[in-house]
């Protein structure tokens, strides 16, 4: 491939819009470096008005500087990840139960799955942690846990569900045809197709568990969001509020990403292994044999 082919590489055509000419192409172009502009001059804005109030004063980003306002976000931010981990674990596998449940061929165990379903999906996040925290009276990790793991559970079970059923007819009752059961049929046949179909809609959904952490400060748990309110209120560094908040957030930011990293690894893990999985090479005449026996 020369370097003219490089350089100018036709623009690939899609279903949802045209493939622009080259009056559009220059367009697009004055259009994105007008956009650019205009998110350059309201970030300048937003640094100005922060510099102009004293936002950058170092009064108020003296706290940070202190070992025990470090350690105190350190803390919050270790029992944010505890939460989260026991959260995301616990709703996995209340998503996997329901799922399986509303799969189900007994229709008394279908209509109590779906009734689970629809009712946690219904509740609100805060109001379940809250009943749980008052009515049960239990400690707040285990409420904050709790009501995560109902909702996100219930979330995932329908996640779970409809991936199963994406999987083409054909797999299943081939399947059945080779004299298959059916929890064989749905561990070995459905369950690895549906998985990536659904993979990038259960890590959006863990994402929305790990914000939601943060809910854990309405009932006192000390979580990172709580360390960073006790440390905005201070009346001694003048209420660095805005200081707090621009170290805490490029943090959920991070992890967020770093869970998106993750699930875009295995992601692509899963397609090469789909790739290569199926055929192998052949120790005995040095050619490609695909799993079933078949020489290719």
């Amino acid at each position: 491939m020369t370097t003219a082919t490089r350089r100018r590489r036709p623009p690939r055509a899609s279903a949802l819009y045209d493939v622009p000419g080259p009056r559009a192409l220059r367009r697009h172009r004055r259009w994105g470096l007008l956009c650019l502009a205009a998110i350059l001059a309201l970030l300048a804005l937003a640094v100005w008005l922060l510099v102009d109030t004293g936002q950058f004063s170092a009064r108020k980003w003296a706290p940070f500087t202190y070992v025990g306002i470090q350690e105190l976000l350190l803390d919050g931010l270790a029992n944010t990840l505890k939460a989260f981990g026991l959260a995301a674990v616990l709703s996995l596998a209340l998503g996997a139960v329901l799922a399986v449940g509303r799969l189900s061929d007994h229709r008394p165990v279908r209509w109590a799955a779906t009734l689970l379903v629809e009712f946690f999906r219904a509740m609100p996040v805060l109001v379940m942690i809250f009943f749980v925290y008052v009515a049960l009276r239990v400690e707040p990790l285990y409420a904050l846990v709790a009501g995560l793991t109902l909702y996100n559970g219930s979330v995932l079970a329908e996640v779970f569900r409809t991936g199963v059923e994406s999987v083409d007819r054909g797999q299943r009752e081939a399947a059945h045809a080779l004299g298959m059961r059916k929890t064989t049929v749905m561990v070995h046949v459905l369950a690895p197709q549906a998985v990536r179909a659904m993979l990038p809609t259960v890590i959006s959904q863990l994402v929305v568990t790990l914000k939601d952490t943060s809910l854990g400060f309405l009932i006192t748990y000390e979580e990172f969001l709580h360390a960073g309110r006790l440390i905005a209120s201070n009346l001694d560094y003048d209420l660095p509020f805005i200081p707090v908040v621009m170290v805490i957030s490029p943090i959920y930011i991070g992890l967020c990403m770093l869970l998106s990293w993750v699930a875009n690894l295995v992601g692509r893990r899963e397609r090469r292994d789909v790739r290569t999985k199926g055929m192998r090479r052949s120790p005995r005449a040095g050619t490609l044999q695909a799993d079933g026996g078949g020489q290719g």
